[in-house]
């Protein structure tokens, strides 16, 4: 089943303000696993990025100046993703910005039925705790050092390892493979150790037959019953 894990940067947090889109970043996934397919660009907003998105992204004004503007990408955009599902951490955001632009345009809307919001599964899962990107990656040991500022794709790509994390990790199967391999392994190596350690013809006694006399009549001599002896 082909996903596509899908980010958004914006100048600001309302699209019915007039914020609009500054990237897009997308990953695909097959069966879960990532394909090395992705797709990114930065948009030029016709509008200055606020504070806030300047300091959390990184991405200045003059940066996006010379940038290709929705319009010129949207084609782009819509083959990449199809009609494949569309996950995505706080999806309200995401969806809303995409479908304000595509209405700009007189282009049909994204619909939400496609849509897999991987906020709604965290807040099942984890009721109560903290659920944004970065509290999931420290709770599932995904790498985020990386992430000083945030960025689409980046985020996409960690939002990806989250997601499969969220969905159960290794698929079952695989586990129960690996853990078969090792145990396989395992007692291939005790077989051969067992295997190593018997000669096949025992070595001859160092002892002399005049040490081996003298052993015997040591045990003898002793005040309990010796197991030695006992075992003779």
């Amino acid at each position: 089943m082909r996903e596509i894990i899908l980010d958004t940067e914006t100048t600001g947090i309302s699209p019915e303000n007039g914020d609009r889109i500054v990237e897009i970043g997308c990953l695909e996934v097959e069966h879960q696993v990532p394909t090395g397919r992705t797709f990114q660009c930065y948009l030029n907003p016709e509008r200055m990025m606020s504070e806030g998105a300047a300091n959390i992204t990184g991405i200045t004004d003059a940066f996006l100046r010379d940038k290709p503007k929705f319009a010129e990408k949207v084609d782009d955009f819509l083959a990449f993703i199809g009609d494949s599902k569309l996950v995505m951490h706080n999806a309200p955001f995401d969806m809303g910005f995409l479908n304000h632009e595509l209405s700009l345009l007189g282009r049909p809307a994204l619909s939400n039925d496609r849509v897999i919001d991987t906020l709604d599964i965290a807040r099942t899962k984890f009721a109560g705790a903290k659920n944004d990107l970065n509290s999931l990656c420290r709770r599932f040991g995904v790498d985020n050092s990386g992430r000083e500022k945030h960025g689409a794709l980046l985020d996409s790509e960690l939002l990806a390892e989250v997601y499969l994390e969220l969905k159960g990790g290794r698929q079952p199967g695989l586990i129960f493979k690996q853990d078969q391999l090792d145990q396989n392994n395992q007692e291939t190596m005790r077989t051969t150790a067992t295997a190593r350690s018997r000669r096949a013809t025992p070595l001859a006694s160092r002892l002399t037959q005049e040490e081996e006399n003298a052993h015997q009549a040591f045990i003898k001599d002793l005040s309990a019953p010796s197991k030695w002896l006992a075992n003779k």
